[in-house]
């Protein structure tokens, strides 16, 4: 459980805002003082949210067509995003955020640049946990899932370097694989070079909806046929870690009780404070022993849980 104390309203400095695809960006952001200690804490699956509301637009013809109209609202509320990856240099903090831009709050935060500041509350809710007796860990991501899957991954490879690591990789293309770097070499089998996840030494499977790169069909459909070819996977040593849409979510964990395999999942929902306060993120729980299920906030008590703990919408 996250220490509730070492959050707090930091300010953050850009250190650079590139884009890296489609509507992909990555922001580095330089943290200084008591956020660099708070955020030098900060775990896999925790997330932050960012005060957009004195940001413009970018230049109209630097806006996609299509949310030209709907990005001229008023973005009064912070928005939450988790960090892809968080390195301590000396005393400052550095935090990797990946985003998409899709809406007025994120199409504001591409035209921060180099020493702009940037208010942030955070670190918020609860990360992945790692038991001390896995010995296999399975990366999940689909889509925008992308950030916590790849901040676990590297502390993983820091933390527990006889844990073997393979990530699965899934979008609707490989324009929409929300990673830098060439997808060309992809091909269906395990042992693939995804830039983000080989620069740790970790294989990895991708699977597209249109067959663009790796498999074509759902990562969920390609995480079953390999999870079948594992006959000497010691399941009670195994963890899915999983974050991307709500119906990826439920497939994987429906995979992992079959299995007997324990799986946490990163929900997301819409969290209007991110600390409770405003009751929005709820999510539907199971209460143990019981058929009877009650609501948790998905800011306070995840946004990582058990998968068997929660109710998945497929």
């Amino acid at each position: 459980m996250v220490n509730r104390k070492s959050k707090g309203v930091f300010t953050a400095t850009v250190l650079s805002n590139r884009r890296i695809g489609e509507c992909f960006h990555t922001m580095d952001l330089e943290f200084a003082g008591a956020g660099a200690r708070a955020f030098a804490r900060f775990r896999p699956g925790q997330f932050l949210q960012v005060d957009v509301s004195t940001l413009a637009l970018p230049p109209e013809d630097k806006i996609p067509v299509e949310l030209r109209d709907v990005c001229r609202r008023h973005v009064l509320l912070r928005r939450p995003f988790s960090f892809a990856e968080v390195t301590v240099r000396g005393d400052k903090t550095v935090a990797e955020l990946l985003y998409c831009a899709l809406g007025p709050a994120s199409l504001r935060m591409t035209t921060l640049s180099a020493g702009d500041p940037l208010s942030v509350v955070g670190p918020l809710g609860n990360g992945f946990e790692v038991p001390k007796d896995k010995q296999t860990a399975i990366l999940v991501v689909g889509g925008m899932g992308a950030p916590p899957i790849r901040c676990l991954a590297k502390l993983l490879k820091a933390e527990y370097p006889d844990m073997t690591v393979v990530a699965f990789v899934g979008a609707k293309s490989a324009a929409a694989i929300p990673f830098e770097g060439a997808f060309a070499g992809v091909s269906q089998q395990a042992g693939l070079v995804v830039p983000a996840f080989a620069t740790l030494g970790i294989p990895a499977v991708v699977a597209t909806d249109d067959g663009s790169a790796g498999y074509r069909g759902f990562i969920t459909d390609r995480l079953a046929l390999w999870l079948n070819e594992q006959a000497a996977l010691p399941s009670e040593h195994a963890t899915i870690y999983a974050c991307g849409p709500e119906a990826m979510l439920a497939a994987v964990a429906r995979m992992a009780i079959e299995r007997e395999i324990d799986c946490q999942v990163s929900m997301e929902r819409r969290m209007a404070c991110g600390i409770g306060v405003c009751q929005s993120c709820a999510v539907e729980c199971r209460v143990e022993g019981s058929t009877e299920t009650t609501y948790k906030l998905c800011c306070q008590d995840g946004p990582v849980f058990d998968s068997r703990a929660v109710v998945l919408e497929t």
